[in-house]
């Protein structure tokens, strides 16, 4: 039987890590397996994800991050970065991946492709950074869920400066920028949040079902 919703429960948004435990190779690569499956609008991926363990850099992230702990106490920072201005060149790679992963000729992935383009290239190029950005949360979700059943916690976070995370991280000269934050690792005894109450709207609140 599944053990989703009871995984659910456990999570929550880890306050305090303890800086002394840190994540298995074994346990990082679950995690980053999980990413790479994530479902993504056309298959397209529209991100890359740095997975930050270096003190020193995350010294810098700290303050551009409203100064919380989580950044400097979790064995990982993990930082979803949309790619910005997605066009031809992406959606090519991306065929070229499908013809090469499938046995495809890419004659044959032609009309998809231009399918594609056409949907794309129609964007405003701020709408397409929207979009990108978007597709950063569907991957968070997955490691939230795979960490959880791990139990390795997880601090989803919007908290921070993109702008900074940009400039500190060189993502702007990558065609990146900073969309959403995650720390990984382990809650400390000492935060008490853990034992909060898990608050949630009700089904009846929540579901309308027509």
């Amino acid at each position: 039987m599944s053990t989703f919703n009871e995984d659910a429960q456990w999570r929550y948004a880890t306050k305090k890590f303890d800086a002394t435990r840190k994540i298995s190779d074994a346990d990082l690569a679950e995690l980053k397996k999980a990413i790479q499956l994530t479902a993504s609008s056309y298959g397209l991926q529209p991100y890359k994800v740095l997975i930050v363990e270096d003190a020193a850099i995350r010294a810098q992230l700290q303050p551009a991050s409203w100064g919380q702990s989580q950044i400097v106490d979790a064995s990982y920072v993990i930082v979803f970065a949309n790619e910005t201005n997605i066009g031809d060149a992406q959606i090519d790679a991306y065929l070229d991946n499908v013809a090469e992963t499938r046995g495809m000729s890419k004659a044959d992935l032609q009309g998809y492709g231009d399918f594609m383009k056409s949907k794309i290239n129609a964007m405003p190029e701020e709408a397409r950074n929207v979009w990108t950005a978007k597709q950063c949360y569907l991957a968070l979700g997955n490691l939230l869920n795979v960490a959880a059943e791990l139990k390795i916690d997880v601090t989803p976070m919007e908290g921070f400066v993109p702008e900074q995370y940009n400039e500190i991280l060189g993502l702007k000269a990558m065609g990146l920028s900073a969309a959403v934050v995650a720390t990984v690792g382990y809650r400390h005894t000492e935060d008490a949040t853990q034992h909060y109450p898990k608050v949630r709207k009700s089904e009846q609140d929540l579901f309308i079902q027509l």
